[in-house]
């Protein structure tokens, strides 16, 4: 089982906690406050008030034989970043810490942080993103200048196969998978508005509801059509 450690409770790392836990993961949530320990405590491993400062207290929680440590400190720097050095120095292999700006998580990174997210900041520019491109039903980004977005259908793709479409030659890009409407749901008010197909048939005819998760670089992304029925 994957264990991870969890240092400073706010919104974000409460609402982290809480979803690793739900996940399967083993986590160790920990915070100077009683009050947002307890808040996780039924939803995790282990939640437990200590001072993330104090390495003795880290190791008597084995936070040293975690498999990753997300500091997520946002009240005190300082503190958040003499936590990264102690995690650094009992060789938690992936450290992941929450900044504030830019500058801190440079810090961050040259104190010994493997990952460094901003989660105001990638919010905001993910929102953009989408708000810019109303093609676009959503995107996540996979690797270095690569995406994988999910593609309100063009209305030339309406009526054509992907044998026909040839997106990969034509445009570098690759069909993953295609989420179709799923009709028999709605109608039953389930909430399942979508079923998605994960590999897709060659032959299958693209249909004006469909929404297609198409992964490439963002370069030959932004070559496809965006005019939608």
């Amino acid at each position: 089982m994957i264990k991870v450690a969890v240092i400073g409770l706010g919104r974000f790392g409460t609402e982290l906690a809480k979803r690793l836990g739900a996940s399967g993961v083993e986590v160790i949530a920990i915070d100077h406050s009683d009050k947002l320990v307890n808040e996780v405590k039924d939803d995790v491993a282990v939640a437990v008030r200590l001072n993330s400062t104090d390495e003795l207290a880290l190791k008597s929680q084995d936070v040293d034989k975690v498999d990753a440590c997300v500091i997520s400190i946002g009240e005190n720097f300082e503190s958040a970043l003499l936590t990264t050095v102690i995690i650094k120095k009992m060789g938690v292999p992936k450290i992941i810490c929450r900044a504030q700006s830019k500058f801190h998580a440079e810090i961050f990174t040259q104190v010994g942080a493997t990952d460094v997210i901003q989660p105001e900041i990638q919010a905001g520019a993910h929102l953009a993103r989408l708000l810019a491109n109303p093609h676009l039903e959503d995107y996540i980004q996979v690797g270095d200048g690569y995406t994988m977005i999910e593609l309100i259908t063009p209305k030339e793709f309406v009526g054509k196969n992907l044998t026909e479409l040839s997106l990969r030659s034509k445009y570098s890009v690759n069909v993953v998978a295609i989420r179709k409407r799923n009709s028999a749901e709605i109608e039953k008010n389930t909430g399942k508005v979508y079923t998605t197909d994960c590999v897709p048939h060659p032959d299958y005819q693209i249909q004006e509801s469909d929404i297609l998760l198409i992964i490439g670089t963002d370069q030959n992304l932004a070559r496809l059509p965006t005019t939608n029925v």
